[in-house]
């Protein structure tokens, strides 16, 4: 990789930064003024109870205005030219990319929205073979695995169909409900290869067991039979099936597959799990056992991806000469479809996931928001001046991995590294990885990647890079913030 000589990334002051920071220096002379005037009212006053606590509730207040203002005080505005990386490195140079998906319960999250994810990130416009799709299914249901049974069939024919048509909306769900779809003899054929598969994971949820009509082959016949009579979502062994294999399986044009993993993590009733952030590291340690990619994009399950360039968007800043080594991850903006025009249940959570996010970054970098963010795998494991020993070398980012993720080999060591057991004792949770001991693990985890001398980006294109689900009653807005 050369010099660049055109940038691939540019950054500016938002113009709304002067008229806050002015506001805020008069607002803090009032302030002064303020707790002056309750200095000498407290001196000459003889309801000193009373003057006191009007002091400790304008102090309280004070406090919560002063903390914030560094989301006022630099807020700026990134843009990525990912049109400008083939003049800086070559597509074949690209590093390879891991992509987390997690789900936890088939019925509360259909595998038809998870599969719309898989889909979407997997025909992302980026070298196929250096993609890896991770799905941990924290519930260890077979319907999960079916739904992506059938969706490695489908994915044959949906990725080159996506690339051939330049098509925007890689999320088959989107795109057919979508204003651009050209309904051509070849969309409607996908469309109806699209709703079989549909069709058939909606009626195998629905009897709750999967059907031998629905069986392929001898090999898909031997990864449902590992769902045991004693097999349960709290207690069961692990379960890792490699459903395609970019050196291996084709799509229909004859071009390679991104790899495609399922992953269900060993549970008992006797071990802690640490529920979404011990699924994540359970993904850390198989996915370095397997492919081992220097990036790693961490999605919710309801949270496709809209936009076939955001991988190239984040490289952007990963591979800048200029900047690259100081930048643990690349967090984009959580955005959500179906949102009414009032938005009355504050479904879209702007100040959270984009104005403070925007403050933030002219600073040290926004919070990790547990989904649509762009990792460098050696973020986890230490600062840039200091690397946290690993237990065995393999889980080291510099590893190297040679063989093939289908070999026993490699299949047996991921089984052994997903074991319940594996942490006792061990740095992951405290000093790798995802971090444990709080309910918000993700702005937890980002709290202390940028501790240990990080920084982060946050990169909000104008389309939106992922789009997810938000509530659309009264009843799911509660239970969601609950």
């Amino acid at each position: 990789m050369g010099s660049p000589t055109v940038p691939l990334h540019t950054i500016k002051l938002l113009r709304r930064a002067t008229p806050n920071r002015i506001f805020a220096l008069v607002y803090a002379c009032v302030l002064i003024g303020l707790f002056y005037h309750h200095y000498l009212t407290l001196l000459n006053s003889t309801t000193v109870l009373l003057h006191l606590s009007l002091l400790v509730s304008d102090t309280f207040l004070a406090f919560m205005w002063v903390t914030a203002q560094p989301f006022r005080f630099r807020p700026v505005h990134r843009e990525a030219h990912p049109e400008n990386l083939p003049k800086v490195v070559h597509p074949n140079d690209y590093p390879a990319l891991d992509v987390f998906i997690c789900t936890a319960d088939p019925y509360k999250e259909p595998p038809m929205g998870v599969v719309n994810t898989a889909l979407s990130v997997m025909a992302y416009e980026y070298p196929t073979e250096k993609i890896s799709v991770y799905v941990s299914d924290d519930g260890g249901s077979v319907l999960t695995l079916f739904a992506f049974t059938e969706a490695m069939r489908f994915a044959k024919h949906w990725l080159p169909f996506c690339k051939k048509n330049m098509i925007m909306d890689r999320s088959p769900e989107a795109y057919f409900r979508s204003n651009h779809c050209s309904w051509s003899e070849e969309s409607r054929n996908i469309k109806i290869m699209y709703d079989d598969m549909k069709e058939k994971i909606k009626s195998v949820i629905e009897e709750g067991h999967i059907g031998d009509e629905y069986i392929w082959s001898e090999h898909e016949c031997e990864a449902f039979e590992k769902w045991s009579p004693g097999f349960t979502r709290h207690d069961h062994p692990t379960i890792i099936q490699v459903l395609l294999e970019s050196c291996k399986d084709k799509d229909i044009r004859g071009h390679g597959m991104p790899n495609l993993v399922y992953i269900s993590r060993e549970k008992c009733k006797t071990s802690r799990h640490n529920f979404k952030a011990g699924a994540i590291n359970v993904l850390l340690r198989v996915s370095a056992s397997m492919t081992n990619a220097p990036l790693i994009l961490t999605l919710d399950c309801d949270m496709y991806s809209n936009d076939p360039q955001t991988a190239l968007r984040a490289l952007c800043y990963f591979i800048d000469p200029k900047s690259s080594s100081e930048i643990g991850y690349v967090q984009f903006p959580q955005r959500f479809h179906g949102i009414n025009k009032s938005d009355i249940y504050a479904g879209e959570l702007k100040r959270t996931f984009e104005i403070n996010a925007r403050g933030l970054d002219g600073l040290n970098g926004p919070d990790y928001n547990g989904s649509g963010c762009f990792f460098r795998r050696r973020t986890f494991f230490g600062g840039p001046s200091f690397l946290v020993s690993h237990e065995i070398h393999e889980l080291s980012p510099e590893h190297t991995v040679n063989d093939s993720i289908g070999s026993k080999g490699v299949l047996a060591h991921a089984h052994s590294l997903a074991s319940c057991k594996y942490e006792v004792g061990s740095n992951w949770g405290s000093k790798m990885g995802i971090r444990y001991g709080t309910l918000i693990e993700d702005s937890y985890t980002g709290f202390r990647i940028q501790c240990e001398g990080w920084k982060s980006v946050f990169c909000n294109p104008d389309r939106p890079a992922f789009l997810g689900s938000t509530p659309m009653n009264l009843i799911d807005a509660l239970i969601q913030h609950k």
